[in-house]
């Protein structure tokens, strides 16, 4: 392939990045497959999306979230039905336009992809097409170039026809113009936190109650689905020890690069410049008589007042550095040697210290080339060995035993493990190895995972010894969790009718003698830190009388807002880019549309049951 760019590369003005618009914002990235089975979730014009298409769908958004919010995030909490209906409907939006894709007969040539990927900026070191960084990129897909190019000869076409409906959008002037002013505006708000906590001696909780939850919240009761695993590592550091760097080879990286340990002739030089020879010649005879009075004097006579407070120390020179008459006379003398030399700026008695340039021995180098060595020599054997590791996994799918003996690695073993990120799973943590460790497959027929890379320069693949399916907790084991969580929930209602008693009187002029916080300016798209919903509530509230006033309830209790100054914004002062984010809404607006548009004339049928699966 990469002989195929070098020798191929016509002008064609498509670059990677017009995938985000589409697939990014509106969130249609997965790849375009239209494989069959029986575990279709739903067809979209006799297009399937698979279980596992969703499955993988899901686990790239909860990783999103992890990255976004920490990983303190359950991906479990994450997995929820409504949030699988709502990947699905994105899947079902993508899987519209390929089929509209299709009908108009848009698709892409081999040659002009390779075109593509040859002018994409992320495969260009030097102005120049990369197979290194092409190469790599690759590896951290965990795909091939073959698959890689077949992927894009879909997906261009695709990003083409939904950047062509997002531009057709116009946006109004007079909405545009007001959207500007509404974004710009800023508000000064302060707030006071009402929570629950301090109501808790005032709730109490039966056992009809914790009993009637109970049978009423079975989810959330349930223990997990956990398996115990198997897994092995092939990392480049562990086959770095495997063949370890040998005297030899160091020696002769040493002999082959020995310019780059060599280390130039420095000179340094002190000056006092003076007017004319005669003086120059006697300031000389002084400090060759008391060479330690040579500052002392370039402070007193020197006419250059930049060093002169320095002793006259010029530093470190080069012959560029110098005028050229000087530089001459300072690079013919010797070190320790003073003399009076002559420059376009007058007479300088020069004084020049000299540091011989040498080579740096094998010695003083051998830590560093060794490492140097040692982590070439290892990307080069897992880039060799790491196909092979993969092949092998997926070729013997039933034991891990053959890559391991291989490949001389230990088969380490798990504990019971959930898909959760609370965990502390170690080479496991990797939300696509998880997700394909609780797949069918790996599941029902113990087979191999495929080999995923947890990180550059690190290979994991895993296998299911046990399996225990989500299970029903007792009611005993949960009854203290549920007392406890219905007190908490009591105290915030009790909180929040305190809270909303406080705002009635607010509004009514009346002073409840809050401590309020001190206000902080927001805009629309600048919340400071407020929570989302309680900065939609401070934004929208009505300000035709200030101080106004609103509350927000929350998990806890329940927040009161005070906007006490509007400050509007000045048409002139607004975001360039604002227009641009407008602009994008408006182009989203209209790929909704669009979608929506051919979803009404789709045949669109989605399988519950396989949707309801995990």
């Amino acid at each position: 392939m990469f002989d195929f760019v070098q020798k191929n590369r016509r002008i064609v003005q498509v670059i990677l990045a017009i995938l985000i618009l589409p697939f990014a914002i509106w969130g249609i990235e997965s790849y375009t497959r239209v494989a069959g089975g029986r575990d279709a979730v739903a067809t979209v014009n006799g297009l399937e999306i698979t279980r596992r298409e969703l499955d993988e769908e899901m686990a790239k958004q909860i990783e999103r979230v992890r990255e976004a919010f920490g990983a303190q995030i359950d991906p479990a909490a994450l997995d929820t039905p409504e949030a699988r209906r709502a990947v699905l409907e994105a899947l079902i939006a993508q899987r519209l336009v390929v089929s509209e894709a299709g009908r108009r007969h848009l698709f892409m040539s081999k040659a002009a992809v390779i075109d593509a990927i040859a002018q994409a900026p992320e495969f260009q070191e030097n102005g120049q097409f990369s197979p290194a960084r092409y190469t790599a990129y690759l590896q951290s897909r965990n795909t091939t170039d073959q698959r890689y190019v077949a992927e894009l000869q879909t997906q261009l076409p695709l990003a083409r026809l939904a950047n062509s409906v997002a531009d057709a959008a116009i946006t109004p002037r007079a909405v545009a113009d007001q959207l500007v002013a509404l974004e710009g505006q800023r508000r000064e708000v302060s707030e006071v936190r009402i929570f629950g906590q301090q109501f808790l001696a005032q709730t109490n909780v039966d056992e009809a109650q914790i009993k009637a939850y109970y049978e009423a919240n079975p989810a959330e009761f349930r223990a997990p689905e956990r398996v115990r695993a198997e897994y092995v590592l092939l990392t480049a550091e562990a086959l770095a020890k495997q063949d370890p760097v040998t005297e030899a080879e160091v020696k002769a990286a040493y002999e082959q690069r020995i310019n780059q340990f060599s280390i130039a002739e420095v000179r340094t030089v002190s000056h006092i410049l003076v007017k004319d020879k005669d003086e120059a010649e006697k300031i000389l005879a002084e400090v060759r008589k008391t060479p330690a009075r040579f500052a002392e004097l370039a402070k007193k006579h020197s006419l250059d007042t930049g060093t002169a407070e320095r002793g006259g120390d010029l530093g470190a020179v080069t012959r560029e550095s110098l005028d050229p008459k000087l530089g001459e006379a300072v690079f013919a003398m010797k070190n320790g040697e003073m003399r009076v030399a002559e420059s376009k700026f007058g007479f300088h008695v020069v004084r020049v210290g000299v540091q011989a340039g040498r080579s740096r021995s094998l010695e003083e180098v051998r830590k560093d080339l060794t490492q140097e060595l040692s982590q070439q020599k290892a990307a080069r054997r897992f880039a060799e060995e790491g196909e092979a590791f993969r092949n092998m996994v997926y070729e013997q799918p039933d034991s891990l035993k053959p890559v391991a003996e291989k490949f001389k690695l230990q088969i380490q073993t798990t504990n019971w493990i959930a898909k959760s990120a609370r965990q502390e799973l170690g080479a496991l943590d990797n939300p696509k190895l998880l997700a394909a460790l609780f797949s069918a497959d790996a599941l029902q027929n113990k087979r191999n995972t495929e080999a995923v890379e947890i990180a550059p320069g690190a290979l994991v693949a895993a296998r299911v010894i046990e399996h225990r399916p989500q299970e029903q907790l007792a009611y005993e084991q949960v009854k203290p969790a549920i007392t406890e969580t219905l007190r908490r929930r009591a105290a915030a209602s009790l909180a929040q009718k305190d809270g909303e008693a406080k705002l009635a009187g607010l509004r009514q002029g009346k002073d409840p003698g809050l401590k309020w916080s001190p206000p902080r300016t927001v805009t629309r798209r600048e919340g400071q830190g407020m929570a989302p919903d309680a900065l939609q509530r401070a934004v929208s509230a009505d300000v035709s009388k200030l101080p106004a006033y609103v509350g927000v309830n929350f998990p806890e209790g329940y927040l009161l807002l005070r906007v006490s100054k509007v400050i509007e914004a000045d048409a002139k002062e607004a975001d360039p880019q604002t227009a641009g984010r407008i602009a994008a809404l408006y182009g989203r607006s209209q790929y909704e549309a669009y979608v929506a548009g051919l979803r009404a004339r789709a045949d669109v049928e989605v399988n519950q049951p396989n949707l309801e699966k995990k």
